[in-house]
């Protein structure tokens, strides 16, 4: 996610979406993951010396990243998005902003029900067998960094060291997710939903369990027709309501949570039978497209 908080900063984003082709290569590239420039050019009908530019532009401005891969006639310039959402803030705030961060990894879950297909695995090895509910009790778990399952959830505890004069204004969880498909598939609809202390925050509907090509944190040993990557997604919920990656999802507000300093926060994601039951995958810092864990931040106000 680039999240532009200063006009001026985002100059460079906003002069290279100025022109409609180079939109139009970035809609072509969130359709397809990853193009060569050769394919970029013959779906947008112009010479690669145009594309070429177009390309350019949009790299230095950090949209899109370019990787070299051989191919049958050479050396092929690869080209995928650099993150799934672009995120502006038009108004600055007055506010002075307070915030805690951590970093939690996929296996240091708190509690869990499992239904197969599941799995774990840290960035060296499985853990324990595939879709065996009771490896995820392995004390080893702590160490994952991804987990899959069909139904169930994964319940985090996020600490909170809030003093008595300051105020929750916002939480914030940001974390790649997918589907869970046998081996893999880019249309498996899969609703997955939120819950802070056991109050459903809405849902989201991942698009597929993505495979094909490599996510590029994954290690060298995993399996190619497994998992590859997910979405790099935004939760919000504060004042106002709650919501995925800048578009509300529910009314659900912090004040309904009635979070204080003294409050546990339990974060859960969970996928039922109902809806679009197609499984649930969380990447960690060395698995998938993106090299982070599950990022929980907490926005508080101080209270004179």
């Amino acid at each position: 996610m680039i999240h532009i908080k200063d006009l001026k900063n985002g100059l460079d984003i906003f002069k290279a979406l100025s022109s409609s082709v180079r939109v139009e290569i970035i809609n072509l590239l969130s359709t397809n993951e990853r193009m060569n420039l050769n394919e970029i050019a013959e779906h947008l009908k112009l010479t690669n010396g145009a594309v070429t530019m177009h390309i350019r532009k949009l790299e230095d401005s950090g949209l899109i990243k370019i990787t070299s891969a051989v191919g049958r006639h050479g050396i092929q310039k690869i080209c995928y998005l650099n993150e799934d959402s672009l995120t502006v803030d038009l108004r600055k705030k007055d506010i002075e902003e307070h915030l805690y961060e951590y970093d939690i990894k996929v296996g240091h879950y708190s509690d869990y029900h499992i239904e197969p297909t599941c799995g774990l695995a840290t960035k060296d090895s499985i853990i324990g067998e595939f879709d065996d509910p009771r490896y995820f009790a392995d004390p080893k778990h702590i160490h994952a960094d991804i987990l899959w399952l069909t139904k169930g959830y994964v319940e985090y505890r996020i600490p909170n060291y809030l003093n008595k004069n300051e105020e929750f204004r916002e939480l914030q969880f940001i974390m790649e997710l997918g589907s869970e498909a046998p081996n893999y598939n880019h249309n498996w609809p899969s609703d997955i939903h939120f819950f802070l202390n056991n109050i459903e925050l809405g849902y989201w509907t991942s698009p597929g369990d993505f495979g094909e090509t490599k996510g590029h944190c994954n290690p060298s040993w995993w399996p190619p027709n497994l998992n590859q990557y997910g979405q790099l997604k935004l939760l919000r919920i504060n004042h106002e309501g709650t919501y995925m990656d800048g578009s509300k999802i529910s009314d659900v507000t912090i004040d309904e949570i009635n979070l204080t300093s003294k409050s546990d926060i339990k974060f859960k994601l969970a996928v039922s039978e109902h809806g679009n039951s197609g499984g649930l995958t969380i990447f960690g810092k060395h698995f998938g497209n993106y090299e982070q864990d599950i990022i929980a931040r907490l926005i508080y106000d101080v209270v004179k």
